[in-house]
């Protein structure tokens, strides 16, 4: 099941094909004139992959077996895929058990009230290495069980076992399986099913969930394909085909003039496109379940960019180590966009069946198809005997991490091992995976001798995104080497300049504001993070981005604007930033059913001195998500504006009771103690918060300042 950001990222599966002009003859019979008149063409809608199938046979069969046809599936003996024959299951004192009566599949477990009880499997969720079960809870929620089925072969599978083993979960927890962060309509629905309306209604805090097909069909990827059906039949009936279906066609991967040739070079072993890639739509495709990110509708055209209608994520701390590997659970897109591959025009149907999303051949046959197996599939180049796991093209470039306990997923990047980064900033390297008993300094060592000096002194965006986490002295020189490097990778840059927004100066606002233009969304976007925080006038800058093409980019840099005060706009300008802000406002709607979007609402109002809207919003947030620790921290700051702090108090020990070991409450409670003057306490309260969070430097300085104007040590 995937996992969610904190803050609001998040993808629908609804594709909206282009209008086009039916023109029909009309007769005059006034003057017998015969005229053309244009008619309104009716939305396409969607028609159901067996509606594909007479046309494209092939297609169909292939992903009749795939897993995107079984990733959502009614229960019964064929798509459940674990015994449920009285099975039994016990973890940290509580036990469940596994049967079928009467054609039913039930779960007995603990329940939202802490009650051991039977319940019904309503449907299967995912098919392999691991298979989840969903259990329909009151309010139209379906909710996946913690504990699943391991579908691997034995003896290390065909087991039951829990995603969340380390410690016990009881009703109420945070990764219990009846709570929010659990649900399958706001967490999984719009990448497991096609054309999903999450449907949440706050009024009752219910879903009205709907989908067009249960799994992950032909129009979750190429939109709905009412109108290109009528197209093919109306060109059957007539027994003419015209050239081209343009503006019926559902979305298409590829333009049709670019339906690329791989050409070996014979001097480097390297296959090189032709034609170049101009088109993103394939690779953003994919991206809208493959990525880590945040819905912003459930309206999509999969025609326009990704960030039309999603925010991905940056090289986010708790998700990707500071060079860029995989860390947290991110899928694929983040790491692909680091690549070289992605650079030279690589797409994900290059080395995937795009009807059957698995590898067109074994791995390393799959690379050799553009890396010629007679340079770079020999010791001479890998260094290790051949058939021994260290020849192997993935265990080098595309080290693995393992996930919801079994999954082992590659990291997408393709990187040059770098054991040297591990010296220095402490990152993973594929070399270490296997000599696990030599230091890394060895590895480094080898590599030095195998390919040169270059192969340890390269410079790596890594050694700057690790500075800044740090706050090192040097950090914002190296990201600012990054944010002007041209040829860093997109997302490595929109992450120098996202951390830039700590370091705003003289020397650094040029390169931010230059950002601003940047030809991809994600460096314009960052611009935004980094300057939302400058004073009211300063942030005037980001009033060029009201007009940006990318819906992500208006709706946040509109939000950044919101209180612009005594700034005058043109007329032109206040409309932007009005239709932007209502757009961001609807975008926090949508997602209601999620804490993070009351607390934004929540900032807006009391931005604008709203307090009692303010207080409402914080307020629904914690009752729908208690651990949700922004929350609770705003909250305590708006009591602190109202000179209350004692209510403030009392929101943040609560809070920390629940989630003990979150800075941002420890640090507002420390700095709500120092204006109560308990300094001791308050003391121990910004020694935590600045222990939680290193990295971060207003904590450090904070706690920096408090001892050297004589507070106890």
């Amino acid at each position: 099941m995937a996992e969610r950001p904190v803050v609001l990222r998040f993808v629908a599966v609804v594709l909206v094909v282009a209008a086009y002009d039916l023109w029909v003859l009309g007769h005059n019979s006034f003057n017998s004139v015969a005229r053309q008149t244009q008619v309104a063409p009716t939305a396409a809608t969607f028609a159901g992959a067996d509606a594909c199938a007479s046309c494209h046979p092939l297609e169909t069969g292939r992903w009749r077996t795939s897993m995107h046809a079984r990733a959502m599936q009614k229960p019964s003996r064929e798509s459940v895929a674990a015994p449920f024959a009285g099975e039994r299951f016990s973890l940290h004192g509580v036990t469940s058990s596994f049967s079928q009566r009467a054609g039913r599949f039930l779960v007995r477990t603990d329940g939202p009230d802490g009650v051991v009880r039977d319940f019904d499997v309503a449907y299967t969720f995912g098919v392999y290495p691991l298979q989840q079960y969903l259990i329909a809870q009151p309010g139209g929620r379906l909710q996946t069980l913690g504990i699943s089925w391991d579908d691997r072969p034995a003896p290390d599978g065909q087991r039951w076992f829990h995603l969340y083993p380390e410690r016990p979960l009881r009703a109420g927890d945070v990764q219990h399986w009846t709570n929010r962060s659990q649900n399958w309509n706001f967490m999984c629905a719009d990448c497991h099913s096609t054309n999903v309306r999450k449907g949440y209604r706050a009024d009752t805090d219910a879903f009205e969930t709907s989908w067009s097909e249960l799994n992950v069909a032909c129009e979750a990827c190429h939109g709905p394909g009412s109108r290109h059906i009528e197209w093919a039949e109306r060109a059957r009936r007539e027994n003419a085909r015209p050239a081209t279906d343009e503006g019926l066609m559902p979305v298409r991967m590829r333009p049709a003039n670019e339906e690329p040739t791989w050409t070996m070079d014979p001097a480097t072993g390297i296959a090189h496109r032709n034609p170049p890639r101009t088109s993103h739509v394939e690779v953003e495709m994919c991206a809208r379940c493959h990525s880590r990110r945040s819905q912003l509708t459930d309206e999509v055209d999969a025609a326009r960019p990704l960030a039309d209608a999603y925010l991905p994520v940056l090289l986010d701390e708790d998700l990707y180590f500071p060079d860029g590997q995989i860390k947290g659970e991110v899928y694929e897109y983040g790491s692909f966009l680091q690549s070289r591959m992605y650079a030279n025009g690589v797409t994900c149907s290059d080395c995937h069946e795009p009807h059957k999303p698995e590898l067109t051949s074994t791995p390393d046959d799959t690379c050799g198809r553009c890396h010629a197996a007679t340079k770079f599939a020999t010791p001479a180049h890998h260094h290790h005997a051949d058939g021994s796991a260290g020849g192997s093209c993935v265990a080098c470039h595309m080290p693995a991490r393992t996930y919801m306990t079994i999954d082992q997923r590659r990291d997408h990047s393709f990187r040059i091992p770098r054991p040297d980064l591990t010296t220095k900033i402490g990152v993973p390297n594929a070399c270490s995976s296997c000599h696990a008993k030599q230091p890394a300094s060895w590895a480094a060592a080898r590599m030095k001798q195998w390919f040169g000096p270059s192969a340890t002194s390269r410079r790596h965006y890594g050694e700057a995104i690790a500075a800044a986490r740090a706050a090192a002295p040097d950090a914002q020189s190296k990201l600012l080497s990054v944010v002007n490097d041209g040829a860093m990778p997109a997302i490595a840059r929109a992450t120098a300049v996202s951390l830039l927004g700590r370091w705003i100066d003289s020397e650094s606002a040029p390169a931010v504001q230059q950002a601003r233009h940047d030809p991809d969304p994600l460096v314009r976007m960052a611009a935004v993070d980094a300057l939302r925080t400058l004073p009211e006038p300063q942030r005037a800058l980001l009033t060029p981005l009201l007009a940006d093409p990318i819906r992500a980019v208006r709706i946040e840099a509109a939000r950044a604007l919101a209180t612009l005060g005594g700034i005058v706009l043109g007329n032109t300008d206040r409309a932007r930033l009005a239709a932007g802000l209502a757009d961001w406002q609807s975008v926090q709607r949508f997602n209601a059913d999620t804490a993070a979007a009351h607390v934004n609402l929540g900032s807006l109002h009391a931005e604008r001195r709203e307090f009692e809207l303010a207080k409402q919003e914080y307020e629904t947030a914690l009752k729908l998500e208690p651990y949700f620790a922004p929350a609770a921290a705003n909250l305590a700051d708006l009591y602190r504006a109202q000179g209350r702090d004692d209510a403030g108090e009392r929101v943040l020990r609560e809070a920390l009771h629940k989630t003990p070991d979150v800075s941002m409450l420890h640090y507002a409670l420390g700095l709500l103690l120092v204006r109560q003057r308990d300094m001791p306490a308050a003391i121990a309260e910004l020694r935590r918060a600045a222990a939680l969070e290193p990295g971060n430097p207003q904590m450090q300085s904070t706690l920096a300042l408090a001892l050297a104007n004589g507070l106890p040590h």
